[in-house]
């Protein structure tokens, strides 16, 4: 097989068969299979019916885009990682459960994407690590906003003296993401909660602009009282019939991101509590964190902040980026994609706009330029964030998760231990 070529077929295994593995990254492979050449040869889950649905969806895809191709169903982990015809295995399961088949397929000697967060804890990032350097093979993974054009636009500018040298971030993140509390990411040992998992995103964003180590980080929030556990209320949404603005699949954050109706009905008819996704918000037993505010400080002297909330309302300034330099300032909104940029200590100002035409899919286009890029990583190119990257912005979350614990004392990163 020439590699090197898009027009050659790579075979695919996903391993975990929910929304992100599915219905995002491998219907966008799907979606644009004609270009990459990406057939998607199986899928594995803990779920024998989501994994069968899941493979149903994808066969419709590719039939809508005219080429003939069926999924499997992949029995056991060693099945999906071992066969001959997959040559990339993407790794989409819960959190916790990352480590054990991204071994698996590193000893099997396939190329490997593993979603983000790397994990909840750091033994298991570490055991990733190692894994990936014994091999001598990178291993890709999905911060989605290194492949999003305003975010990779606005790092370029903070990098090449735009508006001088980076002093300040301020990263801005109130999203109405009370699905955490809906989903397997409420129970925190599976997830490493919102923190984790939406966060890790954001704490990648910071230590890429500095491109430097964090040598301290605190944090102050923690839980809200705004979903004190109610044992009356209905476990799940499909059961009750209050009146609740956080109906899942009801939002105008579901409805936008398109998951305004339950996948298959594998969720539906799921009993246990980390399978369903359609939990009450107040049904007790969740134990994540809902929001919090993160000061980090940098060896190179810069200074950054995540300003973190998931019970924030519907509105299009929703995540925004803000970087102060020496001479200048920019500001980028991630709904508009619009980066405001001041430079020349003011003497300039200008707003930069994408024309992109696959803003309107999913992660505002992010997934189907991943999906690019994991085609010329397959190919032997270097990817453009990986496990370094994880391992650092976990450790960026465990200080951060620490600091909250005591009352926001400084936490070295790099050793989790108190700043003295």
């Amino acid at each position: 097989m020439d590699v090197g070529s898009p027009h050659s077929t790579v075979g695919v295994s996903i391993i975990g068969a929910g929304e992100r593995g599915v219905y995002f990254v491998g219907t966008r492979m799907a979606e644009i299979a004609a270009e990459t050449g990406f057939r998607i040869v199986g899928v594995h889950d803990a779920l024998p019916d989501r994994a069968r649905f899941a493979a149903e969806h994808l066969d419709a895809i590719y039939a809508s885009c005219g080429i003939d191709h069926r999924v499997r169903v992949f029995d056991d982990l060693d099945e999906a990682v071992g066969t001959g015809a997959v040559n990339l295995v993407l790794v989409t399961t819960h959190t916790d459960a990352h480590r054990r088949p991204v071994e698996a397929a590193i000893a099997a000697g396939k190329r490997v994407y593993l979603d983000k967060p790397i994990s909840v804890t750091l033994d298991d990032a570490l055991a990733i690590r190692e894994a990936e350097e014994c091999a001598g093979s990178s291993i890709m993974m999905g911060f989605t906003r290194r492949y999003e054009r305003p975010w990779v636009e606005a790092a370029r500018l903070a990098h090449t003296g735009a508006i001088g040298d980076p002093q300040m971030v301020l990263l801005r993140s109130v999203i109405p993401y009370t699905r955490y509390l809906q989903l397997w990411h409420r129970d925190n040992a599976r997830s490493g909660g919102a923190l984790n998992d939406k966060g890790s995103h954001h704490f990648d964003v910071l230590n890429w602009i500095a491109g430097a180590p964090a040598v301290s980080v605190s944090a102050v929030g923690g839980r809200s009282s705004i979903f004190t556990p109610d044992p009356d209320a209905p476990a799940r949404c499909s059961e009750c019939d209050r009146t609740c603005p956080y109906r899942r699949h009801e939002t105008l954050v579901d409805r936008f991101e398109g998951v305004g109706r339950v996948a298959n009905p594998s969720w539906s008819r799921a009993r246990n509590i980390e399978h369903r996704n359609d939990n009450c918000v107040y049904l007790p037993g969740s134990d994540i964190d809902d929001h919090a505010v993160v000061s980090v400080r940098y060896a190179n002297g810069m200074s950054a902040c995540l300003f973190f909330a998931i019970f924030g309302p519907w509105a299009e300034d929703q995540e925004t980026l803000e970087i102060v330099g020496s001479t200048g300032r920019l500001r980028m909104e991630r709904h508009s994609g619009e980066i405001d940029l001041v430079a020349d200590h003011g003497h300039r100002r200008e707003t930069i706009c994408f024309q992109d035409p696959d803003r309107g899919s999913t992660h505002f286009g992010a997934d189907l330029q991943l999906v690019r890029t994991l085609r010329r990583f397959y190919g032997g190119e270097k990817p453009p964030v990986g496990v370094a990257e994880g391992v650092a912005s976990l450790r960026m979350v465990l200080a951060a998760q620490k600091s909250l614990r005591e009352n926001g004392q400084p936490i070295n990163p790099q050793t989790l231990e108190a700043v003295q």
